[in-house]
């Protein structure tokens, strides 16, 4: 596999008011913990969401991913990832700009390597996957709101960007894209071995390639990520989620007049919040369902 095989994506963002978010099964399923056993100058990890995070003020952006590149220059570059995705369109940015790399690029999946870290991933002239890691395939999804022919323009732009995406795949794998297409569909989940198996990835990482890094997240970023997914299952765009979630820190005590990350100190400092918001929202769920009988 070289670079000039991979095609290229494409990058624009339909409209500002169009964000992909993370899946709340991703979510589940990602341990933010799994890290490189070590890294050098020429290495560019990946241990956040794709696209600016808002929990942790950073996350993955083709901003810093480009910044490193232009670090290393045109040597060989090894991009270790650990992210169960995010924003599609921050991530087909990235993937362009290591398509682009003029050094060879060694990907490396130490944990998961989900919807937008998987196409990025694809971007590798070799990839590498922890025995215990996985790589997770599905189409492109958002929340957009407006009329008919706005959500209509969305959903016709998004088709366009799956196709595009079943392209990369098909081309890495040597599938045909409408097998991609059919995986894409399903939301394909695949280990180590199988992601080998099927051409996703070419090799196996060491067994001691990868350490558990127990501070990877603040505790109060783990509970708040928590009560994000509860909140992203309801439905809950991510502006309204973020709102509330801020609301909550600042009446917390220890919480910091700017509401940044570190206002909540402890899990206990949003365990009751999120206690009374689950109970809130099973009763909101039960009324819903009641009403609909």
């Amino acid at each position: 596999m070289t670079l000039k095989t991979i095609p290229e994506a494409p990058a624009a963002r339909p409209c500002v008011q169009v964000q992909c978010d993370l899946t709340p099964k991703a979510l589940e399923r990602w341990n933010p913990s799994i890290k490189a056993a070590v890294t050098d100058d020429n290495t560019i990890t990946m241990y956040d969401p794709i696209g600016y995070d808002w929990w942790t003020g950073d996350g993955v952006t083709a901003k810093r991913v480009s910044a490193a590149l232009r670090s290393i220059g045109d040597s060989d570059v090894t991009v270790k990832i650990n992210s169960p995705g995010g924003d599609v369109f921050e991530g087909l940015a990235i993937y362009n700009l290591l398509r682009e790399h003029k050094g060879k690029v060694t990907v490396q999946v130490l944990g998961l390597a989900a919807s937008a870290a998987s196409f990025i991933a694809m971007a590798g002239d070799e990839v590498q996957i922890a025995r215990a890691g996985f790589l997770m395939i599905h189409n492109s999804w958002t929340g957009v709101a407006g009329d008919r022919n706005d959500i209509r323009e969305v959903a016709d732009f998004l088709e366009q960007i799956d196709g595009s995406l079943a392209d990369i795949y098909a081309v890495r794998t040597g599938g045909k894209v409408e097998e991609m297409s059919r995986l894409m569909d399903v939301e394909t989940w695949m280990g180590g071995s199988a992601a080998i198996e099927a051409g996703f990835a070419d090799s196996l990482l060491a067994s001691d390639a990868t350490k558990e890094d127990t501070n990877a997240m603040t505790p109060h970023q783990v509970a708040a990520r928590r009560l994000d997914m509860i909140l992203a299952k309801q439905g809950m765009p991510r502006t309204e989620r973020r709102s509330l979630i801020q609301d909550l820190k600042a009446g917390m005590p220890g919480a910091t007049p700017s509401g940044k990350p570190n206002a909540a100190d402890t899990p206990a400092d949003l365990a009751n919040p999120i206690a009374e918001l689950q109970a809130a929202l099973a009763r909101f769920s039960a009324a819903a369902t009641k009403t609909g009988e």
